[in-house]
């Protein structure tokens, strides 16, 4: 669905007025698309002394551009900034130093990235520095302007910049359009670069739920341009438009209620028999049954449990019971920020969301035993059909409460969900990347 107001202060006569009325101006977001650079123009880099070892070379091999001096008038399509060796608070005046000039000359969509390591309780004056980094990387990203992002990469342990690279170059590029303000946990020595990092997910099988429309069918079409042969599923009734997308991908539709007793034996089955097993799993399905809670029906509750949550739950369950997930496997999960936050009228949503989350993190180690991991994803407010029938006014609102102004796509969650399907993400296990646009409510 367009966004008119986005489209307008972008035209000319529109942003003249939109400048003199003080209104909000979002920018139109760098997209990714095949081909594409990994940035778009020069990367500045700082550290502070003995960080990562082998970052510079690792993003030279990407094809960054970078430099590690900043000059007056040089604009950046990126900053990066190395604080792994923060040994106190005194240190973080160096990335003050670092971002004070270079960012008034960041290019529109640039990129912010900094990396950090993760506090273990050791000592409570590099745990200070260290956590501090996350209210630096939240606040920078509400301060931002022209579709410019800030995340953080948060190393556990002894990982190492090899371990980074994957969530490096998601974080780097146009892919991570509508991810801002994140924070994002790398463990060591699970990951391994795919072969090509055009075609991540070549050779791979992936099952995606809830794919017939909307985020399902975006996340199916991603991965299938990131190289993996998808079998989409949906409902018996959605089964037209689920046709619809597996042609489009050349992809195949498996017609399924996930919800259903049999499913878990239904897709174990099908993939075992098909394709020898799975690579992928996408749970994307989920149903809304809005209401109060004093007036909600015990019909309304348990359908979206059952759907969104115990499902998912059953699935998982069989896949590692089975062993139809290979070794090395990824399972991505759509949560909701409403699991986070919360939101009026929504609490059997918001329970099933944020039980998505607690099933991840539990399930995280298990995943880890076969080399395999588990994430979610936890969109915030993205146009679809279901905030199309919103009402006019309360959308708009919407849409400008995150520090980008503006709603997401489908595709935003796609790339999303492509990013944690990939080889290289295997360091990030039971984690949560929230794909909002850094909603300033309940963020």
């Amino acid at each position: 669905m367009p966004d008119r107001y986005l489209e307008l202060v972008n035209s000319g006569v529109g942003a003249t007025v939109a400048g003199r009325l003080g209104l909000p101006r979002p920018a139109v977001l760098r997209r990714y698309s095949p081909g594409d650079p990994l940035l778009a123009g020069e990367l500045l880099c700082g550290e502070l002394k003995g960080g990562l070892d082998g970052l510079v070379e690792l993003l030279a091999a990407a094809g960054v551009q970078t430099a590690a001096t900043d000059e007056d008038g040089r604009k950046w399509a990126g900053l990066l900034f190395d604080a792994t060796a923060a040994r106190g608070p005194e240190d973080l005046a160096e990335l003050r130093a670092f971002c004070n000039g270079a960012l008034r000359r960041l290019r529109p969509s640039g990129r912010v990235v900094l990396i950090g390591r993760a506090p273990d309780g050791a000592d409570p004056a590099v745990d200070a520095a260290r956590q501090a980094l996350d209210g630096i990387v939240r606040s920078l990203a509400k301060e931002l302007r022209a579709g410019a992002t800030a995340n953080l990469i948060q190393l556990v342990g002894e990982a190492s910049a090899a371990d980074a690279e994957g969530a490096l170059r998601f974080f780097l590029s146009a892919r991570s359009a509508y991810v801002d303000g994140q924070v994002l946990a790398v463990s060591p020595g699970a990951g391994s670069p795919p072969a090509d990092w055009t075609k991540p997910l070549a050779g791979k099988v992936a099952l995606v739920t809830g794919a017939a429309r909307g985020i399902g069918a975006a996340i199916a079409s991603v991965l299938a341009r990131d190289g993996a042969r998808v079998v989409v599923a949906d409902l018996p009734a959605a089964g037209e438009g689920l046709a619809r997308v597996a042609n489009k991908i050349g992809g195949s539709a498996l017609q399924l209620d996930i919800a259903a007793d049999g499913a878990p034996d239904t897709i174990t089955s099908y993939f075992e028999q098909r394709h020898g097993g799975l690579d992928i799993v996408v749970h994307n399905a989920g149903i809304t049954r809005d209401k109060l809670l004093a007036n909600m029906k015990p019909e309304h509750w348990d359908s979206v449990i059952a759907v969104n949550l115990a499902a998912q739950l059953r699935i998982n369950a069989a896949l590692l019971a089975t062993g139809c997930l290979h070794d090395g496997g990824r399972v991505v999960c759509l949560a909701s920020t409403s699991g986070i936050a919360g939101n009026r009228g929504q609490t059997n949503y918001a329970a099933s969301k944020a039980g998505v989350i607690g099933m991840v993190r539990s399930y995280a180690l298990r995943f880890a035993d076969r080399q395999a991991a588990i994430n979610a994803v936890a969109p915030g407010f993205i146009d679809t059909d279901m905030t199309r029938a919103m009402p006019l006014l309360t959308r708009e609102v919407a849409r400008r409460l995150s520090s980008l102004q503006q709603a997401g796509q489908p595709v935003d969650v796609a790339e999303a969900v492509a990013f944690l399907s990939q080889p290289g993400a295997g360091s990030v296990n039971g984690q949560v990347l929230r794909v909002c646009g850094q909603n300033l409510v309940g963020a």
